[in-house]
């Protein structure tokens, strides 16, 4: 039986709560009520991790959690990322010292909070060595403004790097049976050095959570409409890969969203994930089995029918592949 999972110190379910789609990127974001609501329905039902970000709605999200949760803070571990950069015209990555420091007062005041427990760098800023911003991220905790340090995105090389600077407590990427990158040396790289692996996007961006079957369903400015996987060329094969799925799910007395997050619990004791709703019955599904063993000949069914091999796509255009550090197969 699955148990609870260190981060950052801390011991928490392995289902924490990505609140990035309460705000934008996937569909159409709730109310404000509605999103509150759903975040303290989260605390109720036994999430204890919550990952957000200052770009999530550019600044929307955090504002939203330090309003919704102000009251039940102590009840849940916080992350929180900087490092990715749009205003107006701008965009880019920018992890220099002082953008951290800067960073990091912006989101405690929309937070509402004097503590974040785990802070990341959203993405790897080419421009600065990865030391001289670990340094930041190592000032910030002696201050005691952050509790441990996070990367996202990034490669072992760069992990290991870090990790030589300042403890790293955590890196999270993209990971569930359609993207496979982090099998090449980063889960590995997490599992050496006694660093969590954070899974966002568990259910393939809700592919494998049954969620997406009609591409035209999708609202406009969905993120995904941007992405190679959901194109009409690559679609197709990968609906064909989601039923074969949903009927192993079915037999096995599961929902696809839960085979497939026990499939990436499976992956590694080190390892929790992160999916992210906007609906609050997903949200009680994706936390209702938490505990479920997938077994062996299960996962490796699962493993050998949805793989970096079997996909149709890749999972970023180029332009947005060239802001990515994580190892490509």
């Amino acid at each position: 039986m699955v148990g609870k999972r260190q981060l950052g110190g801390r011991s928490v379910n392995p289902v924490g709560l990505g609140c990035m789609s309460l705000s934008w990127a996937y569909g159409t974001p709730p109310s404000e009520d509605y999103a509150a609501e759903l975040l303290n329905r989260a605390l109720d039902l036994g999430y204890d991790h919550l990952d957000t970000a200052n770009i999530y709605g550019l600044g929307h999200n955090e504002t939203l959690l330090g309003k919704a949760l102000k009251g039940r803070r102590g009840e849940f571990f916080l992350a929180t990322k900087m490092g990715i950069i749009v205003d107006g015209a701008r965009r880019g990555v920018d992890c220099k010292p002082d953008t951290i420091k800067a960073c990091v007062e912006q989101s405690l005041t929309r937070l509402q909070t004097d503590h974040i427990d785990l802070y990341y760098m959203h993405r790897r800023d080419f421009s600065t060595p990865i030391e001289d911003s670990m340094g930041a991220m190592a000032d910030l905790v002696k201050e005691g403004k952050i509790g441990s340090v996070g990367l996202s995105e990034m490669s072992a090389e760069t992990l290991r790097r870090a990790h030589a600077v300042h403890p790293v407590a955590a890196v999270q990427t993209e990971y569930s049976l359609w993207t496979r990158n982090p099998e090449i040396a980063v889960l590995d790289a997490c599992r050496d050095l006694g660093v969590a692996f954070v899974a966002f996007s568990p259910v393939g961006r809700g592919v494998l959570a049954n969620g997406v079957r009609d591409l035209a369903a999708l609202p406009e400015k969905d993120l995904r409409h941007t992405m190679p996987r959901f194109d009409a060329d690559n679609w197709p094969g990968n609906l064909a890969l989601v039923d074969a799925f949903n009927a192993i799910a079915a037999r096995e007395g599961v929902t696809p969203a839960q085979l497939s997050l026990a499939w990436v619990h499976s992956r590694g004791d080190h390892v929790v994930t992160i999916p992210g709703t906007a609906s609050i019955p997903h949200l009680a599904e994706n936390i209702a089995r938490w505990d479920w063993d997938v077994p062996a000949a299960v996962a490796a069914e699962l493993d050998s029918l949805i793989n970096q091999h079997t996909v149709f796509g890749p999972r970023y255009g180029s332009v947005i592949q060239k802001t990515i550090d994580t190892e490509e197969f």
